[in-house]
């Protein structure tokens, strides 16, 4: 029987503790006895890259991921984009970083040394407050961070997900970009949240595995109200 070890253990910043721990060849990122993401599924954050530049144009695109994660959003949207387009990550953890290049590089296969990828060591709210105060505009904000909008891992996080939270992101925005947030479940209350920032709302479910199989995740794509 496959027993699970563990790799290596970080303190979020004023949030919980995370642990790498590896079961057989998959690699899973766990809070407490929770797993937060792992190799075995990864195809809804996939699509959370994939389903938003269908939704724009990807070719040149300025792209902003929040939380690195295991790389899959990443990975998944320079396939899609051009050789001109951008794609800066937001990683609050450095740690996480480290575990990309060291015990996870064969999974990573070097796409944070892709020249079109910027890696911004900092909280993603503090990188979409920057673009919205500098006039910065992004084609698409992809949110991974956290297990949605409720801060599971890092109470901080829930700024990003508040309506001022959210009316910078509609700043930092093309006037036909995207907003595009994953949650690991239903949200109406954030869903009408999303609303009152000034967004229409297309809400589709994904599930964690190709075929429609594994547990059903949410992903909102958000564009600003009046501007497309």
């Amino acid at each position: 029987m496959l027993t699970r070890k563990i790799i290596d253990t970080v303190q979020v910043p004023g949030g919980a503790e995370l642990q790498l721990v590896t079961h057989g060849r998959d690699f899973i990122i766990v809070l407490d006895r929770n797993e937060l993401m792992s190799t075995r599924m990864q195809f809804s954050e996939q699509q959370l890259a994939v389903m938003t530049l269908d939704r724009v144009e990807a070719q040149n695109a300025n792209v902003l991921i929040g939380g690195y994660g295991m790389g899959f959003t990443l990975r998944a949207a320079l396939a899609e984009i051009g050789e001109k387009a951008r794609v800066t990550v937001a990683e609050l953890v450095p740690e996480i970083i480290n575990w990309a290049r060291g015990p996870m590089a064969e999974i990573t296969q070097d796409c944070l040394d892709d020249p079109r990828v910027i890696l911004e060591l900092d909280d993603v709210a503090e990188v979409i407050g920057d673009a919205a105060d500098m006039g910065t505009q992004y084609d698409a904000i992809l949110l991974d961070v956290d297990n949605g909008p409720d801060g599971l891992v890092h109470d901080g996080n829930n700024r990003i997900y508040s309506k001022t939270g959210l009316g910078k992101a509609r700043d930092a925005l093309h006037p036909d970009g995207v907003l595009a947030i994953w949650s690991a479940g239903p949200d109406p209350q954030f869903v009408r949240r999303l609303g009152n920032a000034g967004f229409n709302v297309e809400e589709v479910e994904v599930r964690a595995r190709p075929n429609n199989k594994g547990p059903r995740h949410w992903i909102w794509f958000a564009r600003p109200r009046g501007r497309s």
